[in-house]
């Protein structure tokens, strides 16, 4: 099928010039560097070109009248390159200004004659206007030029090579005049092009962390408000089931439970509003993850009644409480997977510090083991997303999460998290934790 929009033609090399991207500015830019170094260059072609000019010459008004106009070059360089930050704005906003340029070439030709070397400073006018005008503007100021350059050959046609040096400053002014402009499109379309690319890195950016909200939202949901509505659900079903044999105790304590499951569900929904809203304080604060381990640990121990061997360092490991959270989140969930999957009798958890570069957390169990094919992104293709949960708060901190077998027997989560970043504590942490 042929699309009805017609096609663009590819632009030429003499095509339109490019529109100045917003973030460049004459001030700021490459263009008042390149600016500055045309001019810089027109007073070194006059200071270099003087001596020769007036050797070339001979004595009398002549002399003088080359000296003044090499005077007059060195002193007008000068102080445009001195005060080019506000002479150039005054340029780009008046063009007609460029007609004082085209009088000094007027001068200096006229005095020291297409032949002398000075004559080649005049080169410098059209690589100007092309750098602050573009096509137009270097076409109408270097036409005007060539026409100087004309009448005051017509001037001195009778020196001989005035013929010659004429066509050669002719071809370097229209070879300037291009110069400039192509100088000027290109740091204009690489100006537009950076924007461009600044602009798909802040949104590629915020999709980023989009997507990182919404998995961390994801895991939040799976490791606090999903299970318990799940245990919810449970405790409705063991209702409904217990209503058809109307023993008024078992339909009490039942219906507690499910009271008890609600306003759980609604806490968490809660808390985890609250953190949403407190996202940019997150950061703050250190928290002991061995003391935590020690808690979950012995709840878990007087909730499951599986018997919890803990193997902990005595020093406390504080962590930032972002990467704290996310560990401690990984602890629960393996615990609740062997709590609810494994029917494991035993439970051990062994924490292994190395240094202040890394730590090693096992949590074992000699329940029934793992499938030998679960991985976690199958798992939740089938909507049992705990193990995908865990491995993304692994990668989150930069750490590796292995499934494999544990020594008792059944299934082992082994996690490994680097912490080059974690200090060791500081007196008022130590003071705090004691």
């Amino acid at each position: 099928m042929m699309s009805n929009r017609t096609a663009r033609p590819t632009p030429g090399y003499l095509e339109d010039d490019a529109p100045a991207p917003a973030s460049v500015r004459l001030q700021l830019s490459a263009l008042q560097a390149l600016c500055r170094q045309t001019v810089a260059v027109r007073l070194a072609l006059v200071v270099i070109g003087a001596p020769f000019a007036l050797a070339n010459t001979p004595s009398g008004a002549l002399r003088y009248a080359v000296l003044a106009a090499a005077v007059l070059g060195v002193m007008t360089s000068y102080a445009l390159l001195r005060d080019w930050d506000r002479v150039g704005p005054r340029l780009l906003a008046h063009p007609t200004l460029m007609a004082l340029d085209l009088l000094f070439v007027a001068t200096l030709l006229s005095t020291a004659s297409p032949v002398s070397p000075l004559a080649y400073a005049t080169v410098c006018t059209p690589l100007l206007s092309g750098l602050l005008y573009g096509w137009r503007g270097a076409g109408v100021l270097t036409g005007l030029q060539l026409a100087v350059v004309l009448g005051v050959f017509r001037a001195w046609e009778h020196r001989p090579g005035a013929g010659v040096s004429t066509l050669l400053i002719a071809g370097f002014c229209v070879a300037a005049g291009i110069i400039g402009v192509t100088l000027r499109n290109l740091m204009f379309r690489f100006g537009a092009a950076s924007e461009a690319l600044s602009e798909a890195n802040a949104r590629l950016a915020a999709a980023e962390a989009v997507d990182s909200e919404r998995a961390w939202l994801a895991r939040e949901m799976h490791d606090s408000v999903a299970k318990t509505l799940h245990g919810l659900a449970l405790a409705a079903e063991a209702l409904a089931a217990s209503a058809e044999h109307r023993d008024p105790a078992t339909l009490k304590r039942q219906a507690v439970q499910v009271a008890d499951a609600a306003r759980r569900a609604a806490g968490e929904s809660r808390d985890l509003l609250a953190d949403l809203r407190r996202r940019t304080d997150f950061t703050a604060g250190r928290l002991d993850v061995v003391a935590e381990v020690v808690s979950r640990g012995r709840a878990f121990a007087v909730r499951g009644g599986a018997g919890t061997e803990l193997r902990l360092p005595d020093a406390p490991l504080l962590l930032p409480y972002p990467a704290a959270h996310d560990v401690l989140s990984i602890v629960s969930e393996a615990l609740e997977n062997t709590h609810r999957h494994a029917h494991a009798t035993r439970v051990r958890i062994a924490l292994d510090i190395t240094g202040f570069e890394a730590f090693d957390l096992r949590i074992g169990d000699n329940g029934v083991g793992l499938p030998p094919t679960a991985v976690p992104e199958d798992l939740a293709r089938t909507g049992h997303f705990g193990l995908l949960g865990m491995a993304e708060r692994a990668a989150s901190l930069r750490g590796r999460l292995h499934l494999g077998r544990s020594p008792l027997g059944g299934a082992e989560i082994h996690l490994h998290i680097p912490v080059p970043a974690t200090s060791p504590p500081s007196p008022q942490e130590e003071a705090a934790h004691a």
